[in-house]
């Protein structure tokens, strides 16, 4: 009986032509498994289609649009997961999710080896190894875009010898990878980085300078987590659709960056989140009313750190489950609405409302009805500069 190898399969150029490959090279059958998260784009269908033309013994597709939205996005949502301050874990937080079916679609299916497309110099080699190796040590990982160098030349070579139907896979200048969080795109002519994008690089944005009116939402949290646009209840999922929608509408969400990957080098990305950078800048001003303002201060250095450990493949690892657990006793009272305009490429919050709000007016009114006894503002202050007072004394003299 043949091995079994279970392959993640995007429906492009590099998964189609590993299909074959691996048959071929491995004596193997190929099972192939593709995702729906929400990234649009050619039905699935003729994905699972294209994946049995190409010689699998089985092509499976999931729905998990759902399941990524609340258990990979809503993380991503509490801990404002942003990568290097910029990038909103487009890829990143997709990884894991696609390991986890890999691994679950290789016991159902006998499988004794996985299968990836990732490059050697790419990030996304690192989140599929450490996350087979967390969730599935005893399965083989077999990376033929890697571990034979193949080029994209060398691949079509391949699948025109070998009768492989790769000509819808094929045309686009660019990587890209995309889901509902959002879109990412390199290689191609943005490798020079004097190089502006051109408007064919973007797909979920449109141009901010178009002059589309201003488009004024708000987003309702329930303990971090969205549940509401304008009143309407929604699910993680539809807030980001619509979010999509709506702050795409607007050109907001576009990023290029030169990003440092785990590997050592820096690339040049080009991203587009709306929804992802809408829902994330509109949670990040309802923690500045409902959060305490240590919590708040120390909460920052958990995110940055919460971000790291996911963009370099560890989502699985011990640090980034204890980051959860803080990061979700610190969403207890991150409730209430955020007003926001959205318009040109810029999202401006311009109302906060929580029935846990910290914000006590009182305090902070310098009308009548001020309750902040002042006095006492002296000598904190002169307490708190003591020490730093002393030491300045000591270095001037």
């Amino acid at each position: 009986m043949k091995d079994r190898v279970v392959l993640a399969y995007s429906g492009g150029l590099d998964t189609t032509v590993a299909i074959s490959w691996i048959a071929k090279e491995r004596n193997a059958e190929v099972v192939a498994v593709s995702i729906d998260l929400g990234q649009g784009g050619e039905d699935m269908e003729t994905v699972r289609q294209r994946a049995l033309g190409a010689g699998a013994v089985e092509s499976i597709v999931l729905d998990a649009r759902d399941e990524f939205a609340n258990e990979y996005c809503l993380p991503t949502i509490k801990a404002n997961g942003m990568y290097m301050k910029e990038y909103p874990l487009v890829s990143a937080i997709s990884r894991p999710l696609i390991v986890k079916h890999l691994s679950d679609a290789a016991k159902e299916h006998g499988g004794t080896a996985v299968a990836h497309g990732c490059t050697g110099k790419g990030n996304d080699q690192v989140r599929f190894e450490v996350g087979f190796a967390n969730t599935a040590p005893d399965l083989e990982i077999i990376a033929p875009v890697r571990d034979y160098a193949w080029t994209r030349e060398k691949a079509i070579a391949f699948a025109e010898e070998n009768g492989i139907p790769i000509e819808q896979s094929k045309k686009s200048p660019f990587s890209i990878d995309q889901n509902v969080w959002g879109r990412a795109v390199e290689t191609g002519f943005l490798e020079d980085l004097w190089n502006a994008p051109t408007k064919d690089v973007y797909s979920y944005t449109e141009d901010p300078a178009l002059g589309q009116a201003p488009d004024e939402v708000i987003i309702t949290f329930e303990g971090g987590a969205p549940v509401a646009i304008d009143g309407r209840k929604v699910t993680v999922l539809q807030a980001i659709e619509e979010l999509n929608r709506r702050a795409g509408a607007q050109g907001i969400g576009r990023l290029d960056m030169v990003e440092d990957r785990l590997v050592g080098i820096k690339s040049r990305e080009i991203y587009e989140a709306p929804g992802a950078m809408a829902l994330i800048r509109a949670h990040e001003a309802l923690e500045a009313v409902t959060v305490e303002r240590e919590l708040a201060r120390y909460k920052r250095q958990v995110d940055a750190r919460w971000s790291e450990e996911v963009y370099d493949g560890l989502w699985f690892a011990p640090l980034k489950r204890s980051l959860d657990a803080f990061i979700d006793s610190t969403q207890e009272h991150v409730t209430g609405d955020i007003r926001m305009v959205m318009h040109a490429g810029r999202m401006d919050v311009n109302g906060r409302r929580s029935n846990k709000s910290l914000y006590d007016f009182n305090l902070a009114t310098y009308d009548e009805g001020d309750s902040f006894d002042q006095t006492l503002s002296r000598g904190f202050v002169e307490l708190h500069g003591l020490s730093s007072k002393i030491a300045s004394k000591r270095d001037l003299a």
